[in-house]
């Protein structure tokens, strides 16, 4: 052919070009019709179209409608930019990748994180920018696929959206000890109202783990250790996440965070865990907070339990999930928690035999750092070979498609006010939310001749010393927001005490030295450089009126795969400490932490200690407000502080007379071989000011199993300040054909009371506050005598009383 013929030929192509374009682009357009939207794009209005039509019709027409291939992608995560996705957004070459087919979910989608700059994108901030490739992401799913069917955007959520410049909050230990219910509801309508605003539509909390051996690193991601405190807790966030029309997922579905030892990384298996606490204990949460609140998802764990991977386990995913528990979302699995059946847990042959397990289970969506198409296309050749059946493809894919359905992305795929965004995000009502969620969080562990609050008019020199006193990168999280401004608590406190005082800094120590964690267990003397931090720290200390010292833990010494085997202040923090104490200056410590420290020295002879956790950004301020009296802490510990790593574990609720200490004589053996009880109990807390119980009523004081008791009594501040007091409801089963917990946490408020104020307050007791598992592993009560007991702590009871169910 001659130039001229290719010349002609060329421009003739190109107007075909032009005319295929022009006529694909209307096509797509016309699909957005009034009142409803054509995602097959055939000019019919199908049932799965039609609004009107209910859900479960919608559902089974759209399945009738799909190939193997769509469902079946159905059924898998694609993990956002730069951990699998390579494009921030769609490109010609998406429609020769996997997800050509639709996709389940696509996670953290162009939301950047902290710490990790690799996944940076221009697309997470301004907000309505990326509200706006949030839908242009969605409508490539939906117009450039044969079915149309829209992306589940999802995201973590554990303590402030999983997003650039989202609103933070403070870690879930620190949600856990404000014992606050309503204020952990708006921290989730919160996150959930940034969510849907920059485009997601699931977010991956509450985390319903019991922190029940606190060498585990994610002690500090949970509520707490008790499991009536985590069930009201995460109730109220699900309900909050899911007022905006979006899906809440819970994690970590089961027995997660007991691993053997409490060894994290790549262990996370093996929880000696009885069956009896499974259910009690450790499911309990889940149970009550599907049951109550109707989450619409739930995150399977990799873990074992009793040799069951849970996530290749029916048992877990299907009969206690689906039919037991009436959960009716969809179960995406935890990254590699479907890989591990094969590599870690070796109860499947291969990764396509695991593949194979965990669909069978009950598993409808699995996630990895990997491309989708290492679980759809084995998931494919598994059905072509009939070793899974076209009906239980169905009924997975079934699920997914009725959650996408519930959150309305067949009748409102897109962020229908992208540049809103900008003005929903973090606004200022949010961070003083954040703000006092910090202050809620703060528990005050000591206070020796009433030293706190410090009176800023009586000092003239603050030494503000410790290795976390000048950082904040701990107050930013993985699975929180990133770049927000932070402020340390030396900052915090300068910014308090203005020009009046003078504040004085020295670092005193790194957080570890060179051999930790070695030097846990094989000491070595300080070098001339640790000795001369030291040094300095003292020399400034002794021109100091106080010394406030802010030790323990950062980012990089807990969290997920950052399990401890000790549980001291690491590093050379304590002989900081002894250093600081030896010059007779009051010495304050401010906990930076994000699980129970051993601190039996420094509780012993420092004079005050504020236990901040991991706070969220601008932590500084809240703290420094606490220590100078503008707020007065009145947190509770949700998780007990053991006095020694050997007593683990030492935790609540626990059996009667496992807590127990040894014998002084007798036959079986006696003497004085270990230190007994712990350093802080659970709903432990110190205020300001004082509280008053009394006249405790309790109506009727005997029923049927099936009855409900009202439980009252008055509450005063006794104090000179407004303060806020947690009330906490106890109740222990007297005798009972099984051994049962010492007493139980089955109600809690916080209330708060200025000087000189009373308050009644009220708690029902329901049934099924007084149920456990008989000596046939059924749930019951049981007729007999039952303790009610309130207080302060589960230690420090002020009231008791009794209530007795007839047969």
């Amino acid at each position: 052919m001659n130039k001229v013929s290719v010349a002609r030929s060329k421009l003739f192509f190109i107007p075909i070009l032009l005319l295929i374009y022009q006529f694909s682009h209307a096509q797509k357009s016309t699909i957005y019709k009034n009142g409803w939207i054509d995602f097959n794009k055939n000019g019919v209005k199908d049932i799965y179209e039609d609004q009107q039509q209910p859900i479960s019709k919608r559902v089974t027409n759209l399945i009738s409608l799909m190939t193997l291939e769509e469902k079946t992608n159905q059924l898998a995560t694609l993990y956002g930019y730069k951990r699998v996705l390579q494009d921030e957004l769609p490109t010609p070459k998406w429609k020769n990748e996997i997800w050509k087919d639709g996709i389940a979910n696509i996670d953290e989608q162009l939301n950047s994180l902290p710490f990790h700059p690799n996944v940076k994108s221009q697309y997470s901030y301004p907000f309505s920018k990326h509200a706006n490739a949030i839908n242009t992401i969605q409508k490539w799913f939906i117009e450039e696929t044969r079915m149309g069917i829209p992306v589940d955007f999802t995201n973590e959520g554990i303590h402030g959206l999983n997003h650039d410049r989202a609103t933070p909050l403070p870690a879930p230990i620190n949600m856990g000890s404000t014992w606050n219910k309503n204020m952990v509801y708006k921290a989730g309508l919160m996150v959930g109202r940034e969510g849907k605003a920059l485009g997601y539509t699931n977010i991956y909390a509450p985390i319903l783990d019991l922190a029940r051996d606190p060498r585990w690193g994610r002690v500090l991601e949970t509520y707490g250790e008790d499991p009536f405190l985590i069930a009201e807790m995460g109730k109220q966030m699900v309900l909050g996440i899911q007022e905006n029309g979006i899906a809440s997922t819970l994690k970590h579905f089961a027995a997660y965070s007991m691993p053997k030892g409490g060894r994290d990384g790549n262990a996370r298996t093996d929880p000696h865990i009885a069956p009896r606490e499974l259910h009690e204990v450790h499911l309990y949460p889940f149970k009550r907070v599907i049951q109550e609140a109707a989450p619409m998802g739930v995150m399977s764990s990799y873990n074992d339990w009793d040799g069951l991977p849970v996530t290749g386990s029916s048992y877990f995913l299907t009969e206690l999930l689906r039919k037991q528990y009436g959960f009716k979302g969809y179960v995406v699995s935890d990254s590699e928690a479907v890989e591990f059946l094969f590599t870690k847990h070796h109860v499947a042959k291969d990764a396509k035999d695991a593949v194979r397990l965990a669909f069978l289970a009950g598993l409808n969506v699995r996630t990895n750092f990997t491309s989708p198409a290492d679980y759809i296309l084995p998931l494919r050749e598994l059905v072509k070979e009939g070793k899974i059946s076209t009906e239980m493809l169905d009924s997975r894919v079934a699920d997914v498609l009725r959650v996408k359905f519930q959150i309305g992305l067949f009748d409102s795929p897109y962020v229908k006010d992208p540049a809103a965004a900008d003005e929903i995000v973090h606004t200022k009502a949010d961070q003083e939310f954040s703000d006092q969620l910090n202050r809620e969080s703060l528990v005050l562990l000591k206070n020796a001749n009433q030293i706190l609050p410090l009176q800023k008019s009586k000092l003239k020199n603050v030494l503000i010393t410790g290795p976390l006193a000048s950082v904040s990168n701990y107050q930013l999280s993985r699975y929180g927001p990133s770049n927000n401004q932070t402020v340390s608590v030396l900052q915090g406190i300068k910014t308090f005490l203005g020009k009046d005082v003078t504040v004085d800094f020295a670092k005193g120590c790194d957080i570890v030295d060179k051999t930790w964690p070695e030097s846990e267990i094989i000491s070595t003397t300080l070098s001339a450089d640790e000795q001369a931090s030291i040094d300095e720290a003292v020399a400034k200390a002794m021109k100091a009126d106080v010394i406030i010292a802010v030790v323990g833990e950062d980012e990089k010494r807990v969290g997920e795969s950052l399990s401890r085997t000790g549980l001291g202040l690491p590093g050379r923090q304590l002989n900081l400490i002894q250093a600081l104490v030896a010059t007779k200056k009051p010495v304050i410590l401010v906990l930076i932490n994000g699980q129970p420290l051993t601190i039996n020295w420094e509780n012993k002879y420092v004079d005050a200690i504020l236990e901040a956790w991991f706070p969220g950004a601008q932590a500084g301020k809240a703290i420094a407000q606490a220590l100078f009296g503008e707020y007065n802490p009145g947190g509770k510990l949700s998780v007990t502080f053991p006095k020694s790593t050997g007593q683990i574990e030492l935790n609540f609720p626990y059996k009667k007379g496992s807590h127990n200490g040894q014998p002084g004589d007798g036959p079986n053996g006696y003497g004085n071989t270990a230190v007994v009880g712990a350093l802080y109990p659970f709903g432990y807390g110190l205020s300001y000011t004082t509280f008053a119980y009394k006249n405790l009523k309790i109506t009727p004081d005997t029923q049927t199993h099936q009855g409900s008791f009202t439980v009252s009594f008055e509450l005063s501040n006794t104090g000179k300040i407004k303060g806020d007091e947690v009330v906490q409801l106890y109740i222990k089963e007297l005798v009972s054909s099984v051994t049962t917990y010492e007493s139980v946490l089955r109600g809690f408020e916080r209330i708060s009371l200025l000087a000189g104020e009373t308050k009644k307050v009220e708690f029902v007791i329901q049934p099924t506050a007084l149920e456990k598992l008989d000596s046939n592993m059924n749930w019951n009560v049981e007729p007999g005598t039952y303790q009610i007991k309130v207080g302060s702590s589960s230690e420090d009871i002020r009231l008791n009383g009794e209530i007795n169910i007839t047969r």
